[in-house]
């Protein structure tokens, strides 16, 4: 199952690097016949848009995996163990309270979004929009499989920090804590 789930986000890294090229490409294309050229190409403007939503909720997928995402651990790494506990079962029953809300609104919204047509391209919006459903879908799973690794117990103390490093980080927290003339930690 695991080695599914790295395919999986391989695909998604691809399609990820498929978006920003085509983007870049769509993009710089539309600039150079604008500059020399004096015309443009109608569809780029608008496709480029649809593979920058695309490239943001995928890449929203892949950070989640990672723990990339942004977080604030100052409060939760002084906590004690049964506190950490709480807040890793808070943030991730909220997470996973707005994948449901994300999902629920990407389905009411579905009809009126498929009948809906591009301006430009003529495709029906539920291709750029329907990404919700993978998002919310994929997000969730990991909040369930999150939750349910912590009311097992398989969560380990570090892990309950949800916070990931800035490479790099450590070292320069170490030197602020340094004395500069003897070179001993204060």
């Amino acid at each position: 199952m695991q080695r599914l789930i790295n395919y999986f986000f391989k695909a998604l890294e691809f399609l990820v690097v498929l978006c920003l090229f085509a983007m870049v490409v769509m993009v710089f294309g539309n600039v150079l016949m604008r500059y020399a050229f004096n015309s443009g190409i109608l569809i780029s403007e608008e496709m480029s848009r649809y593979a920058f939503i695309w490239l943001t909720y995928l890449g929203a997928m892949i950070a989640m995996r990672e723990g990339g995402h942004l977080g604030v651990d100052t409060l939760v790494k002084h906590l004690p163990l049964l506190g950490k506990k709480i807040c890793v079962f808070l943030s991730e029953s909220l997470m996973l309270f707005c994948n449901a809300l994300f999902l629920w609104g990407t389905y009411q919204m579905h009809e009126l979004q498929v009948t809906n047509i591009a301006p430009v391209s003529g495709i029906s919006m539920i291709w750029i929009y329907g990404i919700g459903y993978v998002v919310a879908v994929v997000m969730g799973a990991f909040n369930v499989t999150k939750l349910y690794k912590l009311f097992t117990g398989q969560l380990s103390e570090d892990e309950l920090i949800q916070v990931v490093e800035t490479e790099g980080l450590k070292e320069a927290e170490a030197q602020l804590h340094t004395d500069p003339k003897s070179g001993a930690r204060t």
